[in-house]
């Protein structure tokens, strides 16, 4: 009988031992592009064209993402990084992203670059329920959960940014007349509407001239001449890195002092304020969320010392000025966590839950006291910047961190 017995309770343990290795087994769940060796993760960058300065964004994430395959992959998946060129041409984009979708079959599509670009994939995406995660765009549309559940943004939004220099302008200089020079898109127009609602009702009295430029143009000297001219003691430069530098150049050309506000996107150092000469850039206004690497008062810093030992070993011809490194290390540290929490429930649905549930997340690049935070009606990851000023040859921090958090 005790025998009997014994083989009832071992053939129960089986049973149950059964159960559970088959209730770990039905716990894991793939969508297209994922497994249980692999990620694949689609990119979409300007590596040519009139954005080209960020396509060390796309290099910094890929040299990431080889050392987290180093260190043994995600949960013991390896990512396989599959990212292409658009020449910041949205038409090339949309060929790209259906590419990436359709016959790469990667699980998501992270951190594309671009306004415009970013614009021209999104209903698609949504349309066929994949990730368009932590686009590298501030454009405010891409906190919109409502209406676009599958697309996140990652950077502060443009219009809390611009509302952010208006209210300063308002309190420090409030008789100020006011010239923008703005990108003829939706990048351009999302930071000016942000300024202008930041102005209020002053705003139609303080602005005295709006310029537009196109991305094909190839140079903007011509719209500078124009502010100039129009009287402007303040000078709003939304532009991208290219026209951001050639602005600085030509109004240091003309002897045009005016408060000079440059948007965040072209606060880099080592892209824009070199080229452009740094002589010509001192009291620049910008903002910033991210730690600067050439502020020597990081020197000691342990979020600094390991951005500078995952360069020195996987990508060590990095141009460790530019802010847009520190960025592309920041964004992907970001999708490392997000996948981290996934486990191994890897459909793209529990992507978006998980990057929709980031609590107070610290990472070794933001400033001090500025921490992740979304939810499932809060698709802005980082809401938070600083007002930092440029002074000699780097930009100093100053006033509290300010925090605008304005919706799709």
């Amino acid at each position: 009988m005790s025998t009997m017995k014994k083989l009832a309770v071992v053939s129960a343990a089986f049973g149950l031992l059964a159960a559970s290795s088959s209730g770990v087994l039905a716990q894991k769940k793939y969508d297209p592009g994922a497994s249980d060796t692999e990620i694949k993760i689609g990119n979409i960058m300007p590596y040519s064209g009139p954005a080209s300065a960020y396509g060390v964004i796309g290099k910094t994430e890929e040299a990431y993402f080889r050392k987290i395959n180093a260190e043994g992959g995600i949960n013991g998946r390896k990512i396989n990084f599959i990212s292409y060129d658009d020449a910041y041409s949205p038409p090339k984009t949309v060929e790209q992203a259906r590419k990436l979708v359709e016959s790469d079959e990667v699980l998501l599509i992270f951190n594309p670059l671009g306004t415009p670009p970013n614009t021209a994939i999104q209903k698609y995406l949504n349309s066929k329920k994949v990730p368009q995660l932590f686009v590298a765009t501030g454009a405010t549309k891409w906190n919109d959960p409502k209406n676009f559940p599958w697309t996140m943004g990652w950077q502060p939004n443009y219009q809390s940014e611009t509302q952010i220099y208006a209210k300063y302008i308002l309190k420090e200089k409030p008789n100020a007349k006011i010239g923008i020079l703005y990108q003829n898109d939706d990048y351009g127009k999302d930071y000016l509407k942000g300024f202008k609602d930041g102005l209020g009702a002053k705003a139609a009295s303080m602005i005295v001239l709006e310029e537009s430029y196109e991305v094909s143009e190839p140079t903007i000297d011509s719209h500078i001449v124009k502010l100039k001219a129009s009287g402007a003691d303040v000078f709003i430069n939304i532009t991208t890195p290219k026209f951001a530098a050639q602005a600085i150049k030509k109004n240091a050309e003309i002897g045009w002092k005016p408060l000079h506000f440059l948007n965040n996107v072209s606060a880099s150092i080592g892209s824009v304020i070199k080229p452009a000469g740094i002589e010509n850039a001192q009291d620049i206004i910008s903002s910033q969320y991210l730690k600067d690497p050439t502020d020597a008062q990081w020197k000691d810093d342990p979020g600094m010392k390991a951005w500078n030992e995952f360069l020195d070993r996987y990508y060590p011809e990095a141009n460790r000025a530019d802010a847009s490194v520190m960025f592309g290390y920041t964004v992907a540290q970001g999708l490392v966590h997000v996948l981290k929490a996934c486990g191994d429930n890897l459909t793209r649905e529990n992507v978006m839950k998980q990057a929709a549930s980031i609590k107070d997340l610290e990472l070794g690049g933001l400033l001090p006291g500025i921490k992740v935070n979304t939810s499932p009606t809060d698709f802005a990851p980082i809401s938070s910047v600083q007002l930092i000023k440029f002074k000699g040859e780097t930009w100093e921090r100053f006033g509290e961190i300010l925090s605008g958090d304005a919706g799709g």
